[in-house]
């Protein structure tokens, strides 16, 4: 149902009609201008929905799915594509808030916290996109994201921060797990980008690591949701950022020129999705909502068949069913 009345954010003498609310305080607003206007509200729930439900319990599904039908809508509705009322900001790498280091994987493991490991630095020269494409960028970019971060948080993990004696093989995982990366593979939304990375991990061609399918989904949703409103694309940028280091750097070492290529255009991808990130920060909150609903629909199911293998194994009184009983022996002779 649509908010009635005028927007409470257009100029005095020139109010649309309001065609929004906002979820955190329900003042109505009629466009993208104006909802940029009222930004910081609305971005603190969105904000609020995705910790909850990554934490899996103050999350209302229902809350959820509005969320992120609102933003659906005004991507939809706006001309800028993607657009979610976002306010750019200052970039530093920090660490992330308080509310989440309760968690026992929480992003800083990822961007910093592994032995050895330093937290990447976001690039200070990022190429304008333009510069980097002639046409229009396709609307499905946005969704190779989860897919990136994904095997980036996996790899990274794995690997304990990237050792550099084990480049070779960091690289074979990320681009074996990432098909944006590995194979220029597309995707029609988050989910079937997370969905394809965990496929992977799930079908045994690479080491599950300590995060694990759900794990690997929790950091990429936390990545994108940054450090705050004022610095969200942060994470992505410095995330981004450290893979096209780490891909170069590889590629120098690579003999095979088939191997060299693949790096080449991995690390090209990496630099566009750079360029993309930094200029569609407002592009985040919904990837890293869809992120969090995929984690926890991932969790449900992984939890339903945990209490169904329960069941079986009572049933059966032991991992495996018993054997099957003979109904009709056939007597010798």
């Amino acid at each position: 149902m649509e908010p009635a009345g005028p927007c409470g954010f257009c100029p005095t003498g020139e109010a649309q009609p309001a065609r929004y609310t906002c979820p955190r305080c329900n003042v109505p607003y009629c466009s993208l201008r104006c909802y940029r206007a009222h930004g910081s509200c609305a971005e603190e729930f969105y904000r609020d929905q995705v910790l909850g439900e990554l934490r899996g319990r103050s999350a209302s599904p229902s809350r959820l799915a509005t969320a992120l039908r609102r933003l659906r809508q005004q991507r939809e509705t706006e001309d800028e594509p993607g657009d979610a009322g976002l306010r750019p900001g200052p970039a530093p790498g920090g660490m992330p808030p308080e509310p989440v280091r309760d968690e026992p994987a929480a992003v800083e493991q990822v961007l910093g916290d592994l032995p050895g490991a330093c937290p990447p630095a976001v690039p200070t020269r990022i190429p304008a996109l333009a510069s980097l494409s002639r046409g229009r960028t396709s609307p499905l970019v946005r969704f190779q994201l989860p897919n990136v971060l994904f095997a980036y948080a996996h790899t990274l993990a794995l690997y304990h921060g990237g050792d550099e004696a084990l480049l070779s093989d960091f690289c074979a995982t990320l681009l074996g797990v990432s098909g944006a990366l590995g194979a220029q593979q597309v995707f029609a939304s988050a989910e079937e980008a997370l969905q394809a990375a965990a496929h992977v991990l799930e079908a045994g061609e690479h080491p599950p690591g300590p995060l694990g399918t759900r794990g690997a989904m929790r950091e990429a949703a936390r990545i994108l949701l940054g450090e705050g409103p004022a610095n969200q694309k942060s994470y992505t940028l410095a995330a981004l950022g450290d893979l096209a280091q780490t891909l170069g750097r590889a590629r120098k070492q690579a003999v095979a020129p088939e191997e060299r290529d693949r790096l080449y255009r991995a690390r090209k991808k990496c630099q566009f999705l750079l360029s993309w990130t930094n200029e569609n920060e407002d592009a985040l909150t919904p990837l890293a909502l869809d992120c969090a609903t995929a984690h926890r629909a991932h969790t449900v199911a992984a939890e339903e068949v945990a209490a169904l293998t329960g069941e079986l194994e009572q049933l059966w009184g032991g991992p495996l069913p018993p054997a099957r009983r003979t109904l009709i022996e056939e007597l010798p002779g």
